[in-house]
């Protein structure tokens, strides 16, 4: 089975009839399931605060327990979760002018704890993402936000600095997850990772933690105050580790897991796993692009204790003409059919989705002598005879880093082989994806990037991506000072595309917010501040026992845990 991406679709409200009072109470003495379900996460979880990590492996984990106030559907509609209802400007929940939303909350919603949610804790959530001395990764979401208050108990109003078209991206999907005040309010500062509610956190989803071991497993088990209806399973256990291989095989072939989730793996050996019978797979296409990352900094210059520092110019990927070589030298072509098959797309854009914000003003071209052409023009040759290309003393050597995946690897390998034809050096490396995609401040994640190149996917969160353009904001370079919290972890820095983000922060015109998009789009594409590979999608194994799953684009594949069921 196989679900696309559908077409872009207005923002509007899902389930009108829903209200304040629409809810059935909390129930404590709801007969649970005896069945039990069992996850593979070869990405293994490593916290569960889901703003404190930049990996979605966390966010994977997170969703069965934590909630935010409302999803983006498949169909790009909003559905609301903590949300009584979604705001717009026809129910008075959006303000005209578009500069303030008010959120109407669930009544009766507990944490797994037993205490009430409340509007109080919308507004802590609030400000521990945007507390800089607890260094979140979620701030992007947040950066139009001028202030967030709670009216009463179940009414939160989000006031912007300006009139703002994007006014649903606040406290929605993965990076709207709410916490609890009760929680987490003596740890909204530098020592947010050391809260104990990271590994033990208190939601108000149908399941709760009981037992997290960081990079191995976690134990759900469900919520006793959730408010809907029990859920199916009395145990969900989410095993970590291992590869993504023998997570397909252990729901595809052997029948010993149920669900195996970002199941990157070569189409040959998919069809002979899935014709065992036992499971199949299905590819969730995002708005999930598989890039090269180019170091605008130098990381092999340290600078008051700290490499890759902003302000230290790459001695030679600073050079367009160098990179657009680079660009030209990769065979995107056979990296996507060799390694993906139907799983993916050759990437042209950093958009690649919605539909309506993709450029077609870009193409891709393949060509080593051009490539070789360009390096030459540039002063970048082989004057040592060494084979390596240099100039005024530097060799042009890379190192190449991604996180261990068989897919990774090989893409790795064919882009060292191009590389190395066109006269450069190249050192690949593999991390630990618990590393990798955990705490940005260590040395090996992707947000320190002490290589040169790396290659990883990104993702937008909601169909209006103007959070997803901070993502080469010159103010989201990650850097010490900000405890590598922030997302521009390549620390490109162009006033030209800064003024075009700053023109769309405040361009309300569906049409001209579209020019906008492309624009921004095309100039990164044409300044090569990154390479795209494979617009590709996230594919799932899942048994055929398993039943009643819904996926979006916009939320953890978990984000209906609650619904699924084995027959």
């Amino acid at each position: 089975m196989a679900l696309s991406l559908l077409g872009a679709g207005l923002l509007t409200a899902c389930n009108p009839e829903s209200g304040p009072d629409s809810e059935a109470p909390a129930n404590p003495e709801a007969a649970t399931g005896s069945q039990s379900l069992k996850l593979l996460y070869w990405q293994a979880p490593t916290t569960l605060n889901p703003h404190l990590s930049s990996g979605t492996k966390d966010r994977e984990a997170a969703s069965p327990v934590l909630e935010p106030l409302a999803v983006y559907n498949e169909d790009e509609t909003l559905e609301p979760i903590l949300a009584a209802e979604i705001p717009t400007v026809e129910n008075g929940g959006i303000s005209e002018d578009s500069t303030t939303v008010t959120w109407k909350l669930k009544a009766g919603v507990l944490w797994s704890d037993g205490e009430p949610f409340t509007a109080e804790d919308v507004v802590f959530t609030y400000d521990f993402i945007t507390n800089p001395e607890a260094a979140t990764t979620s701030t992007e979401f947040y950066g139009e936000v001028e202030s967030v208050e709670a009216v009463d108990d179940l009414t939160v109003k989000v006031t912007f600095k300006q009139p703002t078209p994007a006014v649903m991206s606040s406290f929605v999907g993965g990076s709207g997850m709410i916490l609890p005040e009760h929680i987490f309010a003596d740890y909204n500062n530098a020592q947010a990772r050391s809260a104990p509610g990271n590994n033990s956190p208190i939601g108000t989803n149908a399941y709760q933690v009981k037992e997290f071991k960081p990079g191995d497993t976690i134990i759900y088990e469900p919520n006793p105050n959730f408010r809907g209806e029990a859920p199916a399973f009395g145990t969900i256990e989410l095993k970590g580790g291992g590869d993504t291989v023998s997570a397909a095989r252990a729901v595809l072939q052997t029948g010993e897991a149920d669900y195996a989730w970002n199941i990157q793996a070569e189409p040959d050996i998919i069809a002979n796993l899935e014709a065992a019978g036992k499971g199949e797979m299905t590819y969730v296409f995002k708005p999930l692009m598989e890039r090269i990352y180019i170091n605008f900094s130098d990381p092999n210059k340290e600078v008051d204790g700290e490499t890759s520092q902003k302000d230290t110019p790459h001695p030679f990927l600073s050079e367009k003409p160098v990179r657009e070589a680079i660009s030209l030298a990769i065979d995107r072509e056979t990296i996507t059919q060799q390694l993906y098959g139907e799983a993916g797309t050759v990437a042209t854009n950093f958009i690649v989705a919605p539909e309506k914000y993709v450029s077609s003003n870009t193409e891709y071209e393949f060509d080593l002598e051009k490539a070789a052409a360009l390096l030459d023009e540039a002063g970048w040759q082989d004057t040592n005879g060494d084979g390596v290309r240099d100039k005024n003393g530097t060799e042009m050597t890379i190192l190449f880093t991604s996180s261990v995946n068989p897919v990774r690897q090989k893409t790795q390998e064919i882009i060292k082989q191009n590389l190395e034809s066109i006269g450069m050096s190249v050192e690949l490396k593999s991390v630990e994806s618990g590393v990798y995609f955990g705490d940005p401040a260590n040395p090996d994640s992707v947000n320190r990037f002490n290589s040169d190149l790396q290659l990883f996917a990104f993702d937008s969160e909601t169909p209006e991506p103007d959070s997803y353009m901070e993502l080469y904001a010159c103010s989201q370079i990650s850097q010490k000072e900000n405890q590598w919290a922030k997302e521009n972890s390549s620390r490109y820095c162009n006033p030209e595309y800064d003024a075009l983000l700053e023109e769309l922060k405040q361009e309300i015109d569906p049409d001209k917010r579209k020019a906008l998009f492309i624009e921004m789009n095309d100039l990164l594409i044409d300044d090569v501040a990154l390479i795209p590979l494979v617009r590709r999608s996230d594919p799932y194994a899942i048994a055929t026992s398993l039943t009643n799953l819904e996926f979006t684009p916009w939320a953890a594949s978990t984000w209906k845990i609650n619904d699924w069921g084995l027959q």
